[in-house]
């Protein structure tokens, strides 16, 4: 009896209990579905939020007052932190790594303009914010190359700002009352949408020495360095803290590249993943345990059939790898029909239902179909060994 000979024989055996088949085979099918299906959204978030993150470009450093590390100073050192300043921010240009430099401060302010107000988030930013995070400007300009610390006092509007003050009018060239302060509107920031539950689109960009009058701040909030592509990283770090040690006698702040943040989230989605693959095989490992019960009935029930075969010349070797291609087969064919299941619901809902991301990760899907099979193999091991073992007289004897 060759290969092809032990397949037939094993899928004559499942063909004549199709319902027995069918049942064990959507045990398996549906823990595979399940794990892709889990994997799929979970992948889908994974690569959504990296997305949202990087769109904005991988080369930044933020640079934020206060040190968060500890090196044994006491707590009340903390206080006198200097604060970051648009000095500071004028100080990194001269790193030779620093493409762009942008000392940043935001908070929230009630506008006014055409008699219409509304509040919104207003950032206050320096001319090199739009070219550092690969911002567009749909209309206008974005705020001049004035002198940060002397800027004046412009203002560029996000879409939504700009269609819920304006309408269809041209805002460039109207006044735009920020709190107490005006502003000549010179440009309108391209549509950017929702980035992690802050809207782009409606906010307003003014110099940052002007938002700090705004706000009543003495200190920015933090200082962006986009350095150039290809640069070392731990260079560019070690240039930047170079610089602002040398004007703050000491490192009362902290920098943190936007690739640390971007490795941490990743390996946190990565568990996420995983989880929920667990949670998947789940399903799977039920569907295992229906797969062992199936072979151990179906043993029993061809006592008469597996004492025909010994006497027939059948070895037992070959006996086991009978019901171990039987069992291998039935937790085959159940896995392909749970991944083209699972895959097929997670090409549906990617489809059908608007913002939900979902991509399916091969690798995961595959790893539970060998799974899947593996389950197969293990659960005929048992059941194989123990019709291998029959006397051949009374297994005959018992039909």
């Amino acid at each position: 009896m060759n290969l092809a000979d032990t397949l037939r024989f094993a899928l004559h055996a499942l063909a004549a209990h199709r319902m027995r088949t069918f049942l064990s085979a959507s045990g398996i099918a549906v823990g595979i579905a399940a794990v892709v299906l889990l994997t799929s959204i979970g992948d889908g978030i994974h690569r959504f939020i990296l997305a949202e993150f990087t769109q904005f470009g991988t080369n930044i450093i933020n640079v934020s007052p206060g040190k968060t590390s500890t090196h044994g100073a006491s707590v009340g050192a903390i206080g006198s932190a200097r604060l970051l300043t648009i000095e500071d921010a004028l100080a990194l240009k001269t790193s030779r790594y620093a493409q762009h430099t942008n000392a940043g401060v935001m908070g929230n302010a009630e506008i006014r303009a055409h008699g219409r107000s509304r509040r919104v988030t207003v950032y206050g930013e320096g001319p090199d914010f739009s070219r550092a995070f690969n911002m567009r400007v749909a209309v206008g300009q974005f705020l001049p190359a004035d002198d940060p610390r002397n800027p004046r006092a412009y203002a560029v509007l996000g879409s939504k700002v700009r269609s819920e003050l304006f309408g269809s009018a041209n805002p460039l060239g109207a006044t735009l009352q920020v709190g107490t302060s005006r502003f000549r509107v010179v440009g309108v920031m391209a549509p950017k949408g929702q980035v992690l539950g802050f809207d782009l689109d409606d906010t307003v960009y003014i110099p940052t020495a002007r938002a700090l009058e705004v706000f009543n701040r003495e200190g920015v909030m933090e200082i962006h360095v986009a350095y150039r592509p290809g640069s070392p990283l731990n260079a560019v770090v070690e240039d930047i803290k170079r610089i602002l040690i040398a004007r703050h006698g000491r490192e009362d702040f902290t920098v943190t590249p936007q690739q640390q943040m971007l490795d941490t989230l990743g390996t946190v989605l990565d568990v996420l993943t995983f989880a929920v693959a667990a949670l998947g095989g789940i399903s799977l490992l039920v569907g295992a345990v229906g797969m062992v019960t199936l072979m151990h009935i179906a043993v029993a029930e061809r006592v008469a059939e597996i004492g025909l075969l010994t006497a027939l010349g059948a070895t037992r070797a070959r006996i086991r790898t009978l019901f171990l291609m039987e069992s291998t087969l039935l937790s085959t064919l159940g896995g392909l029909g749970g991944l083209a299941i699972g895959a097929g619901i997670a090409w549906l809902l990617k489809t059908t239902v608007s913002g939900l991301p979902v991509n399916t990760p091969w690798d995961y899907a595959l790893g539970a179909l060998v799974v899947s099979m593996l389950i197969g193999l293990a659960a005929g091991v048992v059941p194989a060994m123990r019709a291998a073992r029959l006397n051949p007289v009374d297994a005959l004897r018992a039909e």
